[in-house]
């Protein structure tokens, strides 16, 4: 059980994020007047009050929503909890979406301290029920039931590569998709997020998720056709320390026979340092058929990478 320390909402982006003291959850949505709300993953910001604590004392003199964070809480570490944990305050339900952010710009706190605990402290949700959440509310968390009974130790990211997407202005459709079906093989999601078709943002996320070994697997979908914007594979390319050209091979000679389309696929696949990473279709059905199709094999390749396994026929 925790405690809300402090609502807080920005109305104009790019501008710091101020107590307001209680805000109006919208389903869906976000909190009512914010400006960081809309139909994507990232409706509501959550960060734990200890957290903000401890980095004041190393010298940090921060006001509440400094960081960017929606609500203050005490007593839940938010970032220890599983993607897809659920959080009742009242009569909001929220859903945590994505754990962590890569920071682009670097934020005046970082510019001051070297450091921000925002983008590997502060979580985001989306809002699965509307209601008001005042300053001084206990929030519960709600264990999720989990779905699978086994587990393979592997972590995944996902990143969904899409203007509208990241705009708010289209659902994700693909992404949860992925999620699902590799936790039905026995993966662990540590990491959601929408991008834009952007070269610089989609290879600073990924070298982030590779050189931090936050993830062994980063499967990203979208971004993979011919238009002028599309640059996924490019990204790939660009970071990645060495190419696995089989992977993609094997999902166009597999989709080749469902739709002769699939031969338009520019999907990549690259190591760096330890991290996988596989471009995915951005159709919901294409990205399901692709999965399933190489995923049986890509433990034992992840086994490989980690030195858990030998190239060795079976």
């Amino acid at each position: 059980m925790g405690k809300v320390i402090a609502v807080c909402i920005s109305e104009k982006k790019g501008t710091e994020k101020v107590n307001v003291h209680y805000g109006e959850f919208i389903k869906d949505y976000g909190i009512k007047g914010d400006a960081h709300a809309g139909k994507w993953h990232r409706q509501v910001s959550l960060l734990s009050h200890d957290k903000i604590e401890a980095f004041k004392n190393k010298g940090a003199e921060v006001a509440e929503g400094a960081f960017g964070e929606n609500l203050i809480v005490e007593g839940i570490d938010f970032r220890s909890l599983p993607i897809g944990t659920k959080f009742k305050c009242n009569e909001v339900l929220l859903e945590l979406t994505q754990i962590g952010k890569q920071c682009h710009s670097g934020c005046s706190i970082y510019h001051k301290m070297g450091d921000c605990i925002m983008p590997r402290e502060g979580v985001f949700a989306r809002v699965l029920s509307g209601g008001v959440i005042h300053e001084g509310d206990q929030m519960e968390v709600i264990k999720m039931e989990l779905e699978i009974t086994k587990t393979n130790g592997f972590k995944v990211a996902v990143i969904t590569s899409s203007d509208s997407g990241f705009a708010g202005e289209r659902e994700d459709v693909s992404g949860p998709v992925i999620s699902r079906i590799v936790r039905e093989y026995g993966y662990e999601v540590i990491y959601e997020t929408i991008l834009p078709d952007d070269m610089n943002m989609l290879c600073d996320e990924m070298k982030y998720l590779c050189d931090n070994n936050t993830a062994d697997l980063i499967l990203t979908t979208g971004g993979t056709g011919f238009s002028q914007r599309d640059c996924m594979p490019e990204a790939t390319q660009k970071i990645s320390e060495r190419m696995v050209p089989g992977i993609p091979e094997a999902m166009r000679a597999y989709s080749m026979q469902i739709t002769k389309r699939s031969m338009l696929s520019r999907a990549a696949c690259g190591i760096r340092k330890g991290t996988l990473i596989l471009n995915l279709p951005g159709s919901p059905k294409a990205v399901e058929e692709c999965l399933t199709y190489v995923l049986p094999e890509l433990e034992h390749g992840l086994k490989i990478l980690k030195g858990t396994a030998s190239n060795c026929a079976r």
